[in-house]
């Protein structure tokens, strides 16, 4: 409930504030398990996702934002877990499995972090791993543009990436490193 409510609030904010143009709404399945995965340039850009996307988004959400238990309840109900940064965090693993296998939408910054200059970073090396552990597709988004007042924002979808080819293969480190590399390659040629 209080998803839709903020969702219907931030349409409200966008609407106003911001121009917000989308293409490639259709490449988003309108059922089944899917892993979303914006480039990250600004702290409001899960919102402005979830806002423009008809489906709910689960999205992975730094542990430090977790740490007040009043915040920690509202991103919960927004449909948000948490995750630790820089190491393998197995709950969190666990969790998008979770996700996935019930036939919803993960969103993950494959880049784990915000880019402050606003260029591509790149991906963590375990991204490509869950889709291909779940034998779900990735989305790649790119946002481009500004949030300040009045400035217009972009968002396009690409279209699904599959991994089916390697679902059955014992994979290397530098294998799952380069297949999330990838993924940042795709978010690299929208726009």
């Amino acid at each position: 409930m209080l998803y839709n409510f903020a969702k219907g609030l931030f349409y409200a904010y966008f609407s106003i504030f911001n121009k917000v143009t989308v293409k490639g709404a259709q490449n988003i399945p309108d059922s089944g398990g899917v892993v979303l995965c914006p480039n990250h340039i600004h702290w409001m850009d899960p919102i402005l996702i979830a806002v423009y996307t008809k489906r709910k988004i689960h999205f992975m959400a730094k542990v430090e934002l977790f740490k007040n238990n009043f915040f920690a309840m509202i991103l919960k109900d927004l449909a948000a877990f948490p995750v630790k940064r820089g190491r393998p965090d197995i709950s969190a693993i666990k969790t998008s499995f979770n996700v996935i296998k019930s036939g919803e939408i993960l969103g993950i910054f494959p880049e784990g972090t915000r880019s402050r200059s606003g260029k591509l970073l790149p991906a963590e090396p375990g991204v490509a791993l869950i889709s291909i552990k779940t034998h779900s597709p990735v989305i790649p988004i790119r946002i481009t543009g500004s949030y300040g007042l009045f400035k217009r924002l972009y968002i396009y979808i690409g279209k699904p990436i599959s991994y089916s080819e390697f679902e059955n293969e014992k994979l290397s480190v530098s294998k799952i490193s380069e297949l999330s590399q990838n993924i940042m390659h795709e978010i690299s040629k929208l726009g």
